[in-house]
């Protein structure tokens, strides 16, 4: 996707983190941009931001895991912009720990906003962005998938998080095949960042009352918490360093968006292992975040 000049961008969770940066990329690009997020007041902040910059912006309150919400915002998208032409189903939630020990609202709450969020917006976007393709030879789309490096590795204590971000890009790699097979104007891409230092581990102050355990995190999901808020605050790049990243993919067309290409060793030896067929194994000495991790789990498991 080259021309980005004019056009609409959408971006869930876009009052903060990853989606801000990608706002904020986005607008830098001459694009409009519609900020969707679930916190009227980081949405609204996030909208007054762009609008000082010069860029036209507008907010709409969207719970990413109800279908008729993301509706909704697509209806809201077309009326004042007309057809997106960016659009990043990025809203996201962590949550780690033993996964023994995950409960079933937390994998309701996880998947809800991680798997169905990202379904939502693409069955809602894309036969609209098709529907523009159709009816203009030189409109040009693409839907950004935000998953992770952990949709590509497992590891100790990563738990529900991993599962629902493989998911994600799952569906993003069927949807790159189902859009080859109808033209060439709607493209699909997979942002798989690590690190980064967002507020993600923050995210729990969004989790709706349906999804609330009836009793606290255990010492082990206690211990991971921490490591998480650890890595996220010593990520090697910051939001907007990672929009910039992705932007220069879109427009190169890249599918799998790798802001941190020197872990891709890892998802190679376990790539290797299914291959061959042997069991699981993750090199801890090389990689001193995983085995503080480990570490850090088994004193926990063992308290």
């Amino acid at each position: 996707m080259k021309n980005m000049k004019g056009g609409v961008a959408v971006v869930t969770g876009g009052g903060s983190g990853l989606g801000k940066a990608m706002a904020l990329e986005a607008a830098r690009r001459g694009m409009r941009v519609v900020i969707a997020d679930v916190q009227p007041e980081a949405m609204n902040a996030a909208v007054e931001e762009l609008r000082a910059g010069g860029a036209e912006a507008f907010g709409v309150l969207t719970d990413v895991t109800s279908a008729a919400s993301v509706d909704t915002l697509a209806e809201a998208v077309e009326r004042q912009f007309g057809p997106a032409n960016l659009v990043f189903n990025n809203a996201g939630v962590a949550s780690g720990g033993p996964i023994w020990e995950s409960t079933e609202n937390d994998w309701k709450w996880v998947f809800a906003v991680n798997v169905d969020g990202v379904a939502n917006g693409v069955r809602t976007f894309t036969p609209r962005m098709l529907a523009a393709a159709a009816a203009d030879p030189v409109y040009q789309g693409c839907i950004v998938n935000t998953a992770s490096m952990a949709g590509l590795v497992t590891g100790p204590g990563m738990g529900i998080y991993s599962v629902s971000k493989h998911a994600v890009i799952a569906i993003s790699e069927c949807l790159y095949h189902d859009l080859d097979l109808v033209g060439d104007q709607v493209k699909t891409a997979v942002l798989c960042p690590s690190y980064v230092s967002t507020n993600i581990s923050q995210c729990y102050r969004t989790r709706p009352a349906d999804f609330a355990n009836d009793s606290g995190p255990t010492k082990s999901q206690l211990a991971t918490q921490a490591i998480s808020a650890k890595d996220l605050a010593n990520g090697s790049l910051t939001p907007a360093e990672v929009a910039s990243i992705t932007f220069h993919a879109i427009e190169a067309g890249q599918f799998y968006i790798y802001p941190s290409p020197e872990l891709l060793p890892i998802v190679k030896n376990r790539l290797d292992h299914i291959v061959d067929g042997s069991n699981p194994d993750i090199p801890y000495e090389d990689i001193p975040m995983f085995k503080e991790r480990r570490d850090r789990l088994k004193e926990a498991l063992a308290s």
